[in-house]
């Protein structure tokens, strides 16, 4: 499941604490930088579009986080996702993607959902393919390198 990811859970992963009675997998959800990082991406986002972040938890464990990575562009947002070292080829990703589809369809500001991932991440290929994304290309990234570009509906087509 996703529960929205507040800046005061973002501070508390940081300080190493658990939120919300929840529990940490046995293994960092993310190096300190990124969680700073999302946090700040959170932060600047959530002024013109809210929620902008979620805590991936299962089991009452906060196995992995997921965000949107840019301000949304007119009806359409773009994800990234990340579960613990620990917890990865357990599903969890696949579920929370799948959780964050159906808050989108229930949005009405959301009608796509994007994503994009490294060429050489097939787990994470079969996660958006799973969840029903299609690929609509590939771009080169400065950090990532190779990507492939996915989209999603979420809009009034995929609800009929």
């Amino acid at each position: 499941m996703i529960l929205e990811a507040t800046d005061e859970h973002y501070a508390g992963l940081l300080a190493g604490q658990v939120p919300d009675g929840l529990r940490l997998p046995d293994c960092p959800i993310e190096s300190d930088e990124i969680l700073e990082f999302l946090r700040d991406l959170a932060n600047s986002i959530r002024p013109s579009f809210a929620p902008a972040s979620w805590l991936i938890v299962e089991d009452s464990e906060i196995v992995g986080l997921c965000s949107v990575i840019k301000p949304p562009t007119g009806d359409t947002i773009e994800i990234g996702y990340g579960i613990a070292a620990c917890r990865r080829g357990r599903g969890a990703a696949g579920r929370a993607v799948g959780d964050l589809l159906e808050w989108a369809r229930g949005d009405e500001r959301v009608r796509y959902v994007r994503a994009e991932n490294a060429i050489g991440n097939p787990a994470s290929q079969a996660v958006l393919e799973r969840n029903g994304f299609e690929r609509t290309g590939r771009r080169l990234d400065p950090e990532d390198g190779e990507v492939i570009c996915w989209l999603a509906a979420a809009g009034e087509e995929s609800r009929g």
